[in-house]
């Protein structure tokens, strides 16, 4: 009888076991606003907390205001929710072919993603990623970093934010001041700041790291006084605080051109021009497409913001607050890919024609002239610098390609790293990264592969959201020796403040005549002076031409509502 109970004993006492094996390991993190349990990884030993919520956005016709204190429990939170997104164009699905149907657009969408690996230590440094997408669309995890986790040298936090005109329309208005979605940014650091030690990280060791508008964020972050001490390193990839996008120049007339993309044509009436805004519905607010244009603007970006007595996170133009000085000086590593205009191909086709008729159609928004006469005359010095002056045709795409890198990306970082080392920035590291893989498409009517738009970024992360990962093990061995490679010198730079990495050569902070700088290819070389002569024009154009943003400044029977600035 004895053996016969203790068999039965034994037998279900490994079912339990079966059972227990079977369950999802989990860890219960005590936050300020209550108890969350995030859950490990089923392939790497990395527990994730997706979805808590790190603010609260305000809804109605206060939708356009800073963002609210974040909800409170009582209840473990159970953080397994990934499909929260902000509302956005949608752009990005139709250039990617992506069938995104797991994703939830709520106007309250302020929510974080913390991925912490499996270890005892404690406070380790953090990273906090700032997602790209024009400022018009994307998410948190539209890259995942639980590879770099897995390391267990870091913890790791992706997060949502406002975006297009619900994020960053801006009035100069007490109820549509500007920068919502800047001023989730820093909610977000203030909230890692508050809560990050819970999840075993250091609140006094964190880096901040955006790729495309997330690089341009993280760059105007470096210089907001909004956000002075919640980060020590910032690691733009592939866009500044100095680019078109960084700031727009005159806020109430791209309010006025975006509102009559979504039939809205009463623009000259102030006061009906923010009643429309502040009523129209969240589904239609970001329904239109605010990228796409030759002069390269784009509608819904951050802005200099006009006093009305609150909070401010940018008081000055981006270049002004440059040139100063006035900002700290932290360890950035900057970078673009070589072919970072690629982005522009898909409409090569039907540019190149528009560009023979009036090139001058092209130059970017950020350039003022005080005559038609000199507009020309410098659409014509352009033009001729980069297709001479034969008419543009299929030969030319890729100066095409270049156009568009230096207009977008590659000049603004380079005018912003001349700023920073002019002002006494001695801690930046400058790198362009350029490698491709051997079935990477050829670039049309050439034979030439190049590096497209935050190729870095895809490097370094699991990859793009298609639901699932990229399988690393079913990539080439080159690109996984890449990967590793491109993820130890983050690495390295996120811990310690410097880039560095087996077999990667000394690298010097750049100075002031952008050198020198290291070529990131299949082999790594330190050089001087990238694109030079391109830097060189775009320099001399800027200098001369440049126009200075400025805060919106609203008709005197509105602006008589709120403070007046002295």
């Amino acid at each position: 009888m004895y053996c016969v109970i203790m068999y039965w004993f034994i037998k279900i006492l490994g079912l339990f076991s079966l059972v227990l094996c079977n369950v999802t390991p989990s860890r219960i993190v005590n936050l300020t606003q209550g108890p969350v349990r995030g859950y490990k990884d089923k392939n790497l030993d990395v527990f994730v907390f997706y979805g808590i919520p790190y603010a609260t956005a305000p809804t109605g016709q206060d939708k356009f205001k800073a963002p609210l204190p974040p909800p409170i429990w009582n209840e473990i939170f159970e953080a397994v929710d990934r499909k929260v997104i902000c509302p956005q164009s949608n752009f990005f699905h139709i250039i990617t072919n992506q069938k995104i149907t797991t994703l939830i657009p709520i106007e309250d969408c302020l929510v974080a993603n913390v991925y912490v690996p499996e270890t005892i230590e404690d406070k380790l440094p953090v990273v906090v990623f700032v997602h790209g997408g024009a400022f018009s669309v994307g998410w948190g995890d539209l890259f995942t970093p639980k590879k770099v986790v897995s390391s267990k040298r870091i913890i790791a936090v992706t997060f949502n934010y406002r975006l297009g005109a619900h994020g960053f329309l801006c009035l100069g208005t007490k109820d549509v001041p500007g920068n919502a979605g800047m001023k989730d940014q820093v909610a977000l650091l203030r909230w890692v700041e508050e809560n990050i030690v819970s999840f075993g990280g250091n609140p006094h060791d964190v880096t901040i790291s955006g790729y495309s508008a997330g690089s341009t964020a993280v760059d105007l972050l470096s210089i907001s006084q909004m956000a002075v001490g919640l980060f020590k390193k910032v690691i733009p990839e592939s866009g500044s605080n100095t680019a078109s996008l960084g700031c727009q120049s005159d806020p109430i007339k791209q309010a006025k051109i975006y509102a009559k993309m979504l039939n809205f044509h009463n623009v000259d009436d102030f006061d009906a021009l923010e009643d429309f805004y502040k009523t129209v519905p969240i589904e239609i607010l970001n329904s239109a497409d605010p990228v796409n244009r030759t002069d390269s603007l784009i509608l819904m970006t951050p802005c200099v913001e006009r006093d009305v007595g609150e909070e401010r996170f940018l008081e000055d133009s981006p270049v002004n607050v440059l040139k100063s000085g006035d900002f700290p000086k932290y360890r950035m590593l900057y970078g673009f890919s070589d072919k970072e205009g690629s982005m522009r191909i898909m409409f090569f086709d039907s540019w190149k024609h528009l560009m023979n008729e009036k090139f001058s159609n092209f130059l970017p928004s950020d350039l003022e002239f005080k005559d038609e006469k000199e507009r020309e005359a410098v659409a014509n010095r352009i033009r001729r610098f980069y297709f001479g002056d034969d008419l543009i045709g299929n030969e030319h795409i890729l100066p095409y390609v270049d156009l568009f890198s230096d207009i977008f990306f590659v000049y603004p970082m380079l005018r912003t790293v001349k700023y920073q080392v002019q002002a006494g920035n001695d801690q930046i590291y400058l790198y362009e990264y350029s490698y491709v893989e051997a079935d990477t498409p050829v670039i049309p009517y050439t034979t030439v592969r190049g590096a497209p738009h935050c190729a870095q970024t895809a490097t370094f992360f699991d990859g793009l959201w298609d639901g699932i990962e990229e399988d690393e093990k079913r990539i080439s061995l080159e690109k996984q020796e890449l990967k590793k490679f491109i993820r130890e010198i983050w690495l390295n730079f996120i811990t310690t403040g410097k880039p560095t990495a087996t077999n990667l050569p000394n690298w010097p902070p750049v100075g002031a005549d952008w050198s020198p700088y290291m070529a990131l290819n299949k082999t790594v070389q330190l050089m001087s002076h990238p694109i030079k002569e391109r830097a060189l024009l775009w320099d001399s154009i800027y200098d001369k031409y440049y126009r200075y943003p400025v805060a919106p400044n609203p008709p005197r029977n509105t602006a008589e509502k709120f403070p007046i600035e002295l």
